[in-house]
């Protein structure tokens, strides 16, 4: 039996959280982050290649500016390893506000920061620390609230309920583009470059503000104080939970490898690789990027029905397998013009939306109760990591070098890591009886 399938008797006096009320508290709190995300991922092409890196020809600035956006990937397990103490000892309301406040505050300090025509190497030190505080701040950010709507939702719409946190992604990228879109339209490239890029970056710092009110409104209310601990969702040290749960902590890690990669083969590296390879405005693919968000939005909801009738770890395999052959005939449709390229996003996001709607959490049910909150943390900040925080620098220096289909190789290589950690979870499920 499925760890997961066990209520404890005191959640039932105390009566389940509501359901709605939980899943506006999570989409609001994942579009509030994955904001952020994109719009750093969309200066990371567009504005710090030209005004922290002006020494470098444009490929060389963008692969300095991909090595730059790493760092707050690299970051993101050792905030978890911070905050999660600070969790134990002070509580999730006070971890939450630190986390948030340091988000923001490195968020505004970007928008704030000088570029390299004034401070010269200090400029790019300064990006550098402020990107290494957002993966700190991220660490922290986790609340459980996601896993809690997982654990209150009905057993027979758990994949429905799963995929709602990832609705932010394309929330995310969608306003994140409009607003580029409406800066780089609406100013000459010389007041964009100037000035205008940093908007984005208030905008985020403000929407941070908005996200923390109504995630605090939900994890320091009695109520839901009562439920974290009725199911167990309490922070435990990160050596312990790593002794205790190593080997799914990895595996989680590991299954939604080609997922993690896709997302950043669809978001950020086409649009790098438009950038730099074809004279075509930049704001036509933010264009294309914003139609194919709902797409992916839209198989994100689908996701959700799909692993209620067929299971999630199936979904998961079929969609590795359709990631693997996108990854083989993908490189050919960037290639191919802006039909090519509107093809590549449609077919890339829907698959990236049925396999993101599921990835979270995909072998959640085999971590311990005593476990599960800061074991879940752990896996997704290690599964970014490892399947997404170098795959636009690995993508472009490989595109670039070698040809397109190289960077396809890439994908291809983490649908192969996928296809292994589920069957791998599978085998060890059925050697436990828990199948």
């Amino acid at each position: 039996m499925s760890h997961e399938s066990t209520v404890p008797a005191a959640a039932e006096k105390h009566g389940h959280a509501s359901l709605p009320e939980l899943a506006v508290g999570v989409v609001i709190g994942r579009s509030s982050e994955f904001f952020d995300f994109f719009v750093y991922a969309i200066a990371s092409v567009l504005v710090f290649p030209r005004v922290m890196f002006p020494f470098a020809d444009p490929l060389t600035g963008v692969l300095l500016s991909f090595a730059a956006f790493s760092l707050a990937f690299i970051a993101r397990p050792f905030g978890t390893l911070i905050f999660t103490e600070l969790d134990r000892r002070y509580g999730r309301g006070i971890k939450l506000t630190v986390a948030l406040f340091l988000l923001g505050c490195a968020t505004a300090g970007i928008a704030f920061m000088p570029d390299y025509s004034v401070a010269g190497g200090y400029a790019i030190l300064i990006l550098c620390a402020m990107r290494i505080a957002q993966g700190l701040a991220l660490g922290g950010t986790w609340d459980g609230l996601a896993s809690l709507l997982a654990m209150n939702a009905p057993p027979k719409q758990r994949g429905w309920y799963a995929m709602i946190p990832q609705i932010g992604a394309p929330v995310g990228l969608f306003v994140a583009s409009a607003l580029f879109i409406y800066l780089i339209t609406g100013l000459s490239e010389e007041d964009f470059l100037a000035w205008g890029w940093r908007y984005p970056f208030f905008v985020a710092f403000a929407i941070n503000v908005v996200a923390l009110f109504a995630r605090l409104r939900l994890v320091v209310t009695d109520e839901y104080e009562q439920q974290f601990q009725d199911y167990d969702l309490r922070p435990s040290g990160v050596p312990e939970t790593i002794r205790a749960e190593g080997t799914n902590i990895l595996i989680g890690a590991f299954t939604p490898l080609a997922t993690f990669a896709l997302f950043h083969l669809v978001t950020v590296f086409p649009l790098s690789w438009v950038y730099l390879s074809f004279s075509e405005s930049v704001t036509g693919f933010l264009a294309i990027e914003m139609g194919t968000a709902v797409v992916g939005l839209a198989a994100i909801l689908v996701s959700g029905s799909l692993a209620d009738r067929f299971g999630r770890r199936r979904l998961l395999f079929a969609c590795s397998v359709g990631i693997a052959i996108f990854a083989l005939v993908g490189p050919l449709l960037l290639n191919g013009g802006q039909g090519g390229e509107f093809l590549f996003m449609v077919v890339g996001f829907a698959l990236l939306g049925l396999s993101f709607g599921q990835s979270s959490g995909a072998v959640a049910s085999r971590f311990e109760r005593g476990h599960r909150y800061t074991a879940s943390a752990l896996t997704s900040d290690l599964a970014w990591l490892f399947g997404a925080g170098f795959a636009p620098l690995v993508a472009l220096l490989l595109a670039s070098q070698f040809g397109l289909f190289a960077s396809g190789i890439y994908l291809l290589s983490g649908a192969i890591c996928s296809l292994v950690a589920l069957v791998l979870s599978q085998r060890l499920e059925v050697g436990e009886g828990i199948e």
